[in-house]
Order: C-alpha cells, then structure tokens, then sequence
C-alpha cells in the first residue's frame, strides 16, 4: 500500500517579509487585490442607491473606484518587492480589475448614462479573453502587451469621468469629452482583444509544432 504526500497548505509561508522560501496565499499583497475586489460590489450599491441624483452617494461610490483603481499597482509592487508573487495572485489581479470596471461599467448603464451595447461588447471581450487565458494557462502563456496595460488605463479614466459627476459644475461639455475617452477605451479594447486572440492561436500552434 502507498500513500501520496499529503499537499502543502498554500497558506502556510511568508505574509509579508521579503525571502526566497514559499509565499502564502493569503500574504499581504493578495489582501489588497481582494480588498480591491470587495470594493466593487460597495462603490456599485453606493452608485444605483443614488439613483442618478448626483449627490453625495455618487461622490462616495466615484472616490472608492478610484481608490480601488489607483492602488492597482500597490499589490503588484509588494508582490515584487517582497518576493510574494503567487499562481493565486496572478489570476486574482485581473480578476480584481475586470469586477471593477466591469461593475462601474453596468452601474452606469443601469441608469441609463451608457449605452448597454458598449458596456457588452467590453464585458464579452473581457471575459472572454479572461476565460481563455486560464483555459491555455498550462500550455501557452501570453504576457500583457503594451496596448493591454493602456487598454486597462483607458477603461479605467474613461468610467472615473463618467462616475464623477463633473457635468453638475462644468457643463454638459463634459459628456462629450467622456463620450470621446469611452470611444477611445473600446476601440483600445477590442484592438486588443483580436491581437490576444491571433498571439493566442500562434502561441498554440508553435506548441502543436514542439509536440509532434
């Protein structure tokens, strides 16, 4: 009779100092990034319960995506410098990117100040690319282009002007300002979208080619 290795509990390891033996899952620089992710559904409740009145709940539910927006990079860095980089971090960071955006982008639909057909064509294309990214995880690895990252930076300016309010004070120019920056972020997205795609299918197939 055999008996297998019991399997390491991926909590166990390093939290927060930095060193080369295993990081825990749950380490400082995963906190953040779920902490990001349970800001979403927070700063979405604040957004519809203001129900389009542009008052102090909407300032609230546009301060926490921004929060949640700008400190994007403070789980990366720590994850770096601190040695804390994880296979559960790595799928949990765009995770924490797409709830967030995703979810301001269906708030705002809801009350009518983006058309749906936008904020779908985004969804799809993120959550299809999302979907086939971990389903080739084990064989083709596809590394975030330059146009992904300003993809993600487009996004995330265009719905930061669309949830603050700024119209109230500045005028209705700012609509069309915000209409051009949403313009300028789906193009971004679904240019990037189709070039994930076509290095996705050559990633493939040079692994077809390695195999046979």
């Amino acid at each position: 009779m055999t008996f297998s290795e019991p399997r390491p509990n991926p909590m166990r390891g390093r939290v927060a100092r930095n060193g080369q033996t295993p990081a825990s899952t749950g380490n400082v620089a995963n906190i953040v990034t779920v902490a990001r992710i349970l800001l979403a559904p927070v700063f979405i409740w604040l957004l519809l319960a203001d129900d389009g009145r542009d008052g102090a709940l909407r300032y609230v539910a546009a301060a926490l995506f921004l929060l949640a927006i700008l400190t994007d990079s403070v789980d990366g860095i720590l994850a770096r410098r601190q040695n804390l980089v994880t296979d559960f971090g790595k799928i949990l960071d765009p995770i924490a990117d797409k709830a967030l955006v995703g979810g301001a982008l269906v708030g705002v639909s809801i009350l009518g100040e983006l058309p749906w057909w936008v904020t779908i064509v985004i969804l799809v294309r993120e959550l299809g690319i999302t979907a086939l990214r971990l389903a080739l995880l084990r064989d083709v690895v596809i590394a975030a282009s330059p146009g992904g990252k300003l993809k993600t930076w487009a996004q995330s300016v265009a719905v930061t002007i669309a949830l603050i309010p700024f119209w109230s004070f500045l005028g209705d120019w700012v609509h069309t300002v915000d209409a051009i920056l949403m313009g300028i972020a789906l193009v971004l997205t679904v240019v990037t979208g189709v070039d994930y795609l076509v290095r996705a299918m050559i990633g493939v197939r040079r692994r077809a080619r390695a195999r046979s």
